[in-house]
């Protein structure tokens, strides 16, 4: 959680008629105190601060929200902002943010929010007509002149610092023209434009892509004078980077709402769809924020790709787009398992926008465009490759939420409980265990019904091992023994059927080989290895341990030597070598879509030869981490393509796993030729042929998406460079 808003007076001096918190479904603030005591801000404060500390945030933002929170007077206001900065202030950077009408917005109001540093948003409709169809006293009265006293005072030199911005909610009726300059003409730092809130049992009155585009073209006209959020987030989006509102875009929420009474709740745009649909259950004197990040409500908020609809995640806006607000995906027969009810206004103005201001990468939020190209170019240093596991790592923890959440995830949910505690006392060691590429595996093996959940156990227990945690996990021996993901065989008496962290115990490790700067395990006993299509050893002896050590330092000197735009990356990401039954006939290696930073390999005496199979198979690794986060290939393409490493012709996407790893493989080969080693010319020339013609098949076939044309174009740009 990076920002918290604080419902601090819970009445309004207006009666707007779209407001969610008075006019809609939920009606929970009738239950309420009209005022946060100072009890509450203090806890409030003090979970914010335990979170922001052992999150090690470096800022959070706090908005102080109601009803309208200057009706609390100075006194209260200048006691909430004193308890926020005392307990806030002293752990984290802090951000404090407050929505007002602005009617009772005046000098000594604004000089205490001056001294405090706090930055103010103000609600304005537009010009007055536009203003007064909802923003009006309960007497019917116009609001509009009292507001534009306010914003003059913002915007004067004295009192310029404290303006945030102006937040409008858009009606279809007004003229968008007219509503974008009367709030030009209030020199925000910043306009906000929010849909008004609807769901599919109150869906909205009018259509409002139309809307949306005129006032976006006049603000292109324009020069783009000031920032508008959503044409800002939509474009951040298109180009692959974060948003910056929940309104649009798949990242993760990170929104906490607390009420007057202490409540902890989830965003205020709940409150259209039911009656209690923001509760959580939990308040800040019972639950931690980390605690509250754990409950239901809030992990599907936190799902992102995967918690929208089949229908959301079928379409090619999805990345831009991310369903909308989630409150607009509700309906009564089907919860939020639904698009945006806006889903044909977001879809008409993303293409008006697309159309006209055409960005170039259009790839996953979170992966920059320069890492991109990096991967693309065919090799991937070692921050390419840290954000690949770092994003491998989210989906593990979803799959693992998946788990849980499923019906035979109940049998283990003392495992998960214990497991979610461990991650907030212990989150390195939770990292350590979850980040052992066989975990994906076994998630997504009971995901399809394939594996059985007590491995959860096994995961609490490894992490109370590497922690020393004093905690106590059940666990289900097999052979009298448990594996630990990342540690070993943990070998338990006749009769024990539990871990302690903090005991000492009879483990037989992983063995762990370290050779300058890659150090990989030789796993040779997880049950959840045999995941690379050819069948793995069953414990290795100690003599075959020794072979390995013999062989892998020559090997990765020659994967240094031979390969050195390849060896970061493959130092910074190759954490796992699963030992294969050797062919008599072939080398043997493989790797497994699920089981990022994990290689099977059989022995070979040749270090050579080992040398080729590690970066080979590493380039399958990156781009399948790759491709689960940007969709290179159409998920509809039927093209089948020939490629000449293989005899029969492959779909595209076959053919692009095997064009990247054999670049790779002709560049070892390259470096050999130029070293002048008999027989490696012949090598070169014929990887050189093979990938050369990949790329023009792939290049000239309608199966890659824009991003994939991007990728393609790169790899073939590095092939150029290779000598004929």
């Amino acid at each position: 959680m990076r920002q918290f808003v604080l419902k601090v007076h819970q009445l309004c001096n207006l009666a707007c008629d779209h407001c969610y918190v008075y006019e809609h479904a939920d009606q929970t603030w009738r239950d309420r105190p009209a005022i946060m005591s100072a009890e509450v801000v203090r806890q409030t404060a003090t979970r914010i601060a335990e979170h922001a500390a052992r999150r090690q945030l470096s800022a959070v933002g706090v908005v102080l929200h109601g009803g309208e929170p200057l009706l609390l007077g100075a006194t209260r206001l200048r006691e909430v902002l004193t308890i926020l900065h005392r307990s806030i202030g002293a752990t984290t950077a802090l951000d404090v943010r407050l929505q007002t009408n602005a009617i009772r917005l005046t000098e000594p109001m604004a000089e205490l929010l001056l001294e405090f540093g706090v930055r103010v948003g103000v609600s304005l409709d537009g010009d007055e007509a536009a203003n007064d169809r909802h923003r009006r006293y309960r007497n019917g009265a116009s609001s509009h002149d009292r507001t534009l006293r306010g914003l003059a005072l913002l915007r004067s030199d004295r009192y310029r610092p404290a303006y945030a911005g102006i937040l409008c909610t858009i009606d279809a009726r007004n003229d968008p023209i007219a509503v974008y300059e009367a709030l030009l003409a209030e020199e925000p730092p910043r306009i906000d434009l929010l849909l008004p809130h609807a769901t599919w049992d109150n869906p909205p009155e009018a259509p409002h892509a139309d809307w949306l585009i005129r006032l976006y073209r006049r603000w292109l006209a324009d020069g783009r004078p000031v920032p508008i959020r959503l044409f800002d987030s939509l474009r951040a989006t298109a180009a692959g980077r974060p948003s910056a509102t929940e309104a649009v875009g798949i990242d993760r929420g990170d929104v906490a709402v607390v009420e007057s009474d202490g409540s902890w709740e989830q965003p205020d745009s709940m409150k259209t769809t039911f009656h209690g649909a923001a509760a959580t259950g939990l308040t800040v004197f019972t639950a931690s924020a980390d605690e509250l990040l754990a409950a239901p409500a809030m992990r599907v908020r936190q799902s992102g790709l995967a918690g929208l609809s089949a229908t959301c995640r079928a379409c090619p806006v999805v990345r831009q787009c991310g369903g909308g607000l989630f409150a607009h995906r509700f309906s009564s027969a089907t919860g939020f398992d639904n698009p945006s009810v806006y889903c044909a206004d977001l879809k008409g103005l993303i293409a008006a926008m697309n159309s006209e201001t055409p960005v170039a990468w259009t790839g996953q939020p979170g992966l920059p465009e320069s890492v991109f190209d990096d991967l693309a170019s065919g090799g991937g240093g070692s921050d390419a490759v840290a954000r690949l596991a770092a994003a491998q790592e989210s989906i593990t923890r979803a799959l693992l939420v998946a788990v849980a959440d499923a019906p035979e995830g109940r049998t283990a949910a003392a495992a998960w409980e214990l497991l979610s505690e461990l991650d907030r006392r212990a989150p390195e060691a939770v990292r350590r265990v979850l980040t052992h590429p066989f975990v994906r595996v076994w998630a997504v093996r009971v995901l399809s019904g394939a594996g059985g959940t007590d491995r959860l156990a096994d995961l609490a227990a490894a992490v109370a091992v590497l922690a020393r945690a004093d905690v106590e996990v059940a666990v289900r021996p097999r052979d009298g023994g448990v594996h630990l993901p990342t540690l070993g065989t943990l070998s338990l008496a006749n009769g024990v059927t539990s871990v302690n962290g903090a005991h000492d115990h009879v483990l037989t490790p992983t063995v762990t080989i370290a050779r300058d700067d890659l150090t990989v395990r030789l796993e040779d006993a997880d049950p959840y290895r045999d995941c690379h299509g050819w069948p793995a050893v069953g414990g290795l002896t100690p003599a075959q341990v020794r072979d390995w050590e013999r062989v892998l330092g020559p090997a990765w000197q020659t994967v240094t030597r031979d390969a050195p735009g390849y060896a970061a990356g493959v130092a910074a990401g190759l954490t796992t070598i699963t030992p294969l039954v050797p062919d008599a006939e072939t080398l043997r290696s493989a790797t497994s879509r699920q089981a990022f930073g994990a290689t099977g390999v059989a022995w070979s005496p040749d270090p050579r030869a080992l040398a080729i199979l590690l970066v080979h198979e590493f380039q399958h690794t990156k781009l399948g981490a790759l491709l689960d986060l940007v969709d290179l290939v159409e998920p509809d393409a039927t093209d089948l393509l020939r490629v000449g490493w293989r005899p029969d012709a492959r779909p595209a996407e076959s053919a692009l796993q095997g064009t990247y790893a054999h670049l790779a493989v002709a560049d070892m080969w390259r470096a050999r030729a130029e070293r002048g080693e008999p027989g490696t010319a012949e090598h070169y020339a014929r990887y050189r042929g093979w990938i050369a013609e990949a790329v023009i098949a792939l290049g000239t076939s309608d199966a890659l998406t824009e991003p994939g044309r991007r990728f393609v174009d790169r790899l073939a740009a590095t092939i150029e460079k290779l000598p004929v």
